[in-house]
């Protein structure tokens, strides 16, 4: 009976051991997970900027095609004879060559 109670110690302080020493490298790596964690969030992958460059190209194209057509539609009222049509062509085009350098021009493939 008493060599079962010893076989039951050992085996037990064994594993509490065990316990201990993952509970002593999850306190020992612990302030770097939380350093590596804050500095993922505070940093911006290249996935993640070319992502967030795509975007904007993509919202910048889709306001110059907006723009595009209602320049066409206020230069057809133009040319029918509508002044203010005129004058709100003269600020859609204004508009659209601030947005031109912002939108890529795609390469000609021959």
């Amino acid at each position: 009976m008493r060599g079962l109670l010893i076989i039951a110690a050992v085996a037990s302080s064994l594993t509490l051991s065990g316990c201990l020493a993952k509970a002593a490298l999850d306190v020992a790596t612990a302030p770097v997970r939380v350093a590596s964690k804050a500095v993922d969030l505070a940093t911006t992958s290249q996935s993640e900027a070319d992502e967030k460059r795509g975007r904007e190209i993509r919202q910048r194209e889709e306001r110059l095609g907006r723009l595009q057509r209602q320049y066409e539609k206020e230069q057809q009222d133009c040319t029918d004879g509508d002044r203010r049509a005129c004058e709100k062509a003269q600020k859609t085009y204004a508009e659209m060559q601030v947005l031109m350098p912002g939108v890529p021009v795609e390469p000609v493939t021959r």
